[in-house]
């Protein structure tokens, strides 16, 4: 059974396509545990868990250093094993902060995935595996800018940062923004 058989198994069992791309998007099934009320039957001891801390605030140079060491790192997963690590969209924005100085939200924030000045930034990335240059952006996110990052086969980064008024106005629930050199 592969890692990504979990997906088809999402759409046998009549999950929405938006769960299923929020599933391939972390690389396991958020709803297979089914009653997330019973979640605390998972842990075994708070204690050690050091809450009170605040994640700190890296400079320009350590992101485009951890950048560098993930981007290596998903390079060689792939010589060795033929296969992909499922953490392209993360490269993307990772490499959006570094370059633009985006700041992130927190995690599984809805609507954006961070602010530039005074704009909310939605960044969608085009993983090297992706057969066609195209994105899909949720219509209803709260967003002014999409930042679009290719990464190539031999793991390149391009970016794109387009005006949401570039769009125009529309009534489907996705807008579907292309990559064009």
């Amino acid at each position: 059974m592969s890692d990504w058989d979990f997906l088809h198994d999402m759409h046998n069992e009549g999950f929405s396509p938006e769960q299923i791309a929020d599933a391939a998007a972390c690389g396991y099934n958020p709803w297979e545990h089914g009653d997330w009320d019973n979640i605390e039957e998972f842990i075994d001891d708070e204690a050690g868990w050091d809450s009170s801390s605040e994640p700190k605030n890296p400079t320009t140079l350590e992101l485009w250093e951890l950048l560098d060491e993930l981007v290596e790192t998903a390079r060689n997963y792939f010589e060795v094993t033929g296969r992909h690590l499922p953490i392209y969209g993360e490269l993307g924005e990772l490499y959006g902060e570094a370059k633009y100085g985006i700041k992130r939200h927190k995690p599984y924030t809805r609507g954006s995935d961070g602010k530039l000045g005074n704009d909310f930034v939605e960044i969608k990335t085009i993983s090297p595996f992706k057969s066609d240059n195209a994105v899909l952006v949720k219509r209803a996110g709260n967003f002014s800018k999409l930042l679009i990052v290719k990464i190539s086969k031999d793991f390149e980064f391009k970016a794109k940062m387009l005006d949401r008024k570039s769009f125009g106005k529309g009534t489907g629930k996705h807008i579907k923004a292309k990559w064009s050199e």
